[in-house]
């Protein structure tokens, strides 16, 4: 065969085989995306479903990335999760009770709670920390023979004002006054030498007998909420993580917290001044009356949990407005320490002046 005759049967047999390796690449290409219909299920058989768990459920329902399902473990505990929040305190978790048993308390892991580690017991002095916006407390629990022998008397810390010169202040008020130097010193002692800073609800059921506290527990808080504790002293409890009260009066400032390590507690709305014999007003309105303004005080904060006597005067009336009022315990200015059976509508206190520093707040609380 002539050349000529070569060359164009090379260039047939190339066109075809051009054309037959593109219909095999199209041919595939369809091939691999066919539609293909999927079987139908077989008769009774039923679809594969993988449910949430409740703390699932209620963090997807909060739909909220700082939103935080807690789940309880041990005798008594809830059977269901509740709802905190990251970036804030622990709120109103639960208190169990069994009979015959006394609650220890809610705790990080179980080892902690088997050990009763104070360092690992959880509450609301304590931030929500998180793992997948799911976190797991661990109940743990004593005797009543248990609770009795650990004996705690709880100091509840009384401080009013505060001064930025170590010399103090001058006037009437001056052992009002704690130097913020004392202070920061006295916060750093408790929030690093093993303290348990108990919340108010722990407390009354301590006073109940029916939560145990560790022998070092302690309670913080400021009367007035003066603008010293708002220029000074509020730095220094979010500075050592120190849960602290502020009680306020509400006639006179509304402030937000200035942290989230503290709580704004009543004062009273309009009490803080004496009445018509010179005494407060606390003993001398009736009991409705002062039920009427401590709802308004409540309203206002959000809150009806426990209040401090103004200037500490009380009565019968005045306990019995209180509680009509719907709150549960009450501070005086009465010198003492909380025990069981502590009356809760006369909670003692520490006082701190002027010039106790930190060897004198250890004689006191250890």
């Amino acid at each position: 065969m002539a050349s000529g005759g070569k060359r164009r049967l090379g260039a047939v047999l190339g066109i075809s085989a051009a054309f037959v390796a593109v219909g095999g690449a199209v041919a595939a290409f369809l091939w691999l995306n066919r539609d293909v219909e999927e079987p139908a299920p077989r008769a009774g058989s039923a679809a594969i479903e993988h449910p949430l768990t409740p703390a699932q459920q209620l963090v997807a329902d909060a739909d909220d990335p700082l939103a935080c399902a807690v789940t309880f473990v041990g005798e008594g505990a809830p059977a269901d999760p509740v709802l905190q929040w990251q970036k804030a305190l622990y709120q109103g978790l639960p208190i169990p009770m069994v009979d015959g048993r006394v609650f220890a308390g809610w705790y990080a892991t179980e080892a902690a709670a088997g050990g009763f580690d104070a360092a690992g017991r959880v509450n609301g002095a304590d931030p929500v920390v998180c793992e997948d916006q799911q976190v797991t407390l661990y109940a743990s629990w004593k005797t009543p023979e248990e609770n009795v022998a650990e004996a705690a008397r709880v100091p509840i810390l009384m401080y009013h004002q505060f001064t930025a010169a170590p010399e103090g202040e001058k006037g009437w008020l001056r052992g009002n006054y704690a130097y913020i130097g004392d202070f920061d010193a006295q916060m750093n002692h408790i929030a690093t030498t093993g303290f348990y800073l108990p919340t108010w609800d722990e407390l009354s059921a301590f006073i109940d007998g029916r939560l145990f506290l560790p022998a070092r527990s302690v309670i913080v808080t400021d009367d007035d909420a003066d603008q010293t504790w708002f220029d000074l002293a509020a730095a220094v409890v979010e500075k050592h993580k120190v849960l602290a009260t502020s009680f306020m009066v509400t006639a006179y400032r509304q402030d937000p917290p200035p942290s989230i390590y503290v709580l704004r507690r009543s004062h009273t709305h309009d009490m803080h001044q004496a009445g018509e014999n010179g005494e407060g007003r606390m003993v001398n309105w009736t009991a409705d009356e002062i039920a009427a303004d401590l709802n308004t005080s409540g309203d206002i904060l959000g809150v009806r949990e426990v209040i401090a006597y103004p200037f500490g005067h009380c009565n019968d009336t005045a306990k019995q407005g209180v509680a009509q009022a719907g709150f549960d315990m009450a501070r005086t200015i009465e010198p003492g320490y909380v025990e069981i059976g502590t009356d809760k509508l006369a909670l003692p206190v520490v006082r701190i002046d002027y010039g106790m520093g930190l060897d004198a707040l250890i004689s006191r609380i250890g």
